[in-house]
């Protein structure tokens, strides 16, 4: 690899890391001693496939040049930092060297803007192209979408790659506002609207014409700043939920701020990260996607905070004991779901079992099941465990055993 290029690598890979579409950020193993790899700076990170598989991608932007002055990002046009731009040959060249080098097994690829959104969007669509066309790339490839691209080139890309995510960028349109006058929450919602309707379209066609081509099939997602803005927890998953169910995402992204700009708009450059809230927000969007909570019953004009020292299922539950107490052995697993420390997997494990006998704390227990929560809320063959405590003091008894480490004061100070 030249100079240049490795220039340019170690730049808009770092740039590209405030991007959490991706689970994590790349490793730090540097090559030292003329051995075989180098993923010092190289932008290679990890996310996690459907079934579980953890799959490495090559994470970069295209370039950090951009026309907008985005109070919130590193690589706004005021910034004064280092620009420089791959070339679409360059990025697919990356891609193919680093995939026989067994590096990666795909391609995440963001970008500022160049000029304007479809001159962007044409470059990013022509590097999946040619990896699909030209060298047969079958390893994953994460577009991220231009706002304001033309649905011709959001149609292009979404046959090459196999997601695409439109970022909101901030939670509420005031807040966009505030920090990113010069964008436009509509131009933003305009290509999910596309996105959504043509992934629906591809789905029915390929129920009926097997070699229909595919269209994204890993489907759209996006992602949020929290913590730049004044907005509730109850903004954020309100809006969450409204692209959830408008455009049918498969994931919506929660990213805490972190601090690159001395702005009086924005928290000072010495505020942390908001690790916790940002853990209580994923935790929430679980409960809406996989536990069968309504938003409203978690954040709402009462309660519009998530807890901190708590999570929102056990608030949940604290605040509704009447709920309670859950027959392991009797009611549905929906009622189940709703115990705090029983899992998806532990509920329905629950439910196949007690087909054979009803279950007691110790077989709960083999099951998967964090007693030391779910007692307080269920009755099993066992009996119930504290009856009729205040909650206050079953709250208390819970903190004093969890071993969380935002429960010990553990704080992370950088995500990086």
């Amino acid at each position: 690899m030249s100079d240049r290029i490795s220039e340019k690598l170690q730049i808009l890979a770092d740039a590209a890391k405030y991007d959490v579409s991706c689970s994590s950020s790349g490793s730090k193993r540097k090559n030292d001693n003329k051995g075989l790899g180098d993923a010092y700076g190289s932008g290679i990170c990890h996310t996690y496939t459907e079934d579980g598989r953890c799959v490495s991608l090559l994470k970069i932007l295209l370039t950090n040049f951009c026309i907008y002055d985005c109070a919130y990002c590193v690589t706004r046009k005021s910034n004064d930092i280092k620009r420089v731009a791959f070339t679409v040959q360059e990025v697919v060249d990356l891609t193919i060297n680093f995939y026989r080098r067994n590096y990666i097994e795909g391609l995440f690829l963001s970008s500022g803007i160049f000029k304007n959104a479809d001159y962007t969007m044409e470059r990013l669509v022509l590097v999946a192209k040619k990896l699909r066309t030209e060298h047969k790339f079958n390893g994953y490839i994460h577009l991220k979408s231009i706002p304001g691209a033309s649905d011709e080139l959001m149609h292009e890309a979404g046959l090459y790659a196999d997601r695409l995510s439109v970022n909101i960028e901030i939670p509420t349109e005031q807040g966009l506002k505030l920090l990113a006058p010069d964008k436009d929450r509509k131009d933003m919602i305009k290509p999910m609207h596309y996105l959504k309707g043509a992934i629906e379209q591809s789905e029915s066609e390929r129920q009926t014409l097997r070699h229909a081509p595919l269209f994204a099939p890993a489907g759209q997602s996006t992602q949020m700043i929290i913590g730049a803005t004044g907005e509730s927890d109850k903004d954020i998953m309100y809006t969450a939920h409204q692209f959830y169910k408008g455009f049918s995402l498969k994931r919506v992204y929660y990213s805490g701020y972190v601090p690159v700009s001395s702005d009086s708009r924005l928290p000072g450059m010495q505020s942390r990260v908001p690790l916790v809230r940002e853990n209580r927000l994923y935790q929430t969007d679980w409960l809406m996607r996989f536990y069968g909570f309504h938003i409203r019953e978690i954040l709402n004009d009462e309660h519009p905070q998530l807890e901190t020292d708590i999570d929102p299922k056990l608030s949940w539950a604290l605040r509704n004991m009447q709920t309670f107490p859950v027959d392991i052995n009797k009611d549905d697993l929906q009622l189940i779901l709703r115990v705090p420390g029983i899992g998806v997997q532990s509920a329905r494990k629950i439910v196949a079992a007690r087909k054979f006998g009803k279950l007691d704390w110790e077989q709960l227990k083999k099951i998967g099941v964090a007693i030391n929560r779910a007692r307080y809320f269920i009755t099993c063959a066992g009996g119930q465990f504290h009856r009729d405590r205040p909650h206050e003091q079953i709250r208390q008894f819970i903190l004093n055993e969890s071993k969380s480490k935002f429960h010990r004061g553990v704080q992370q100070g950088s995500l990086f």
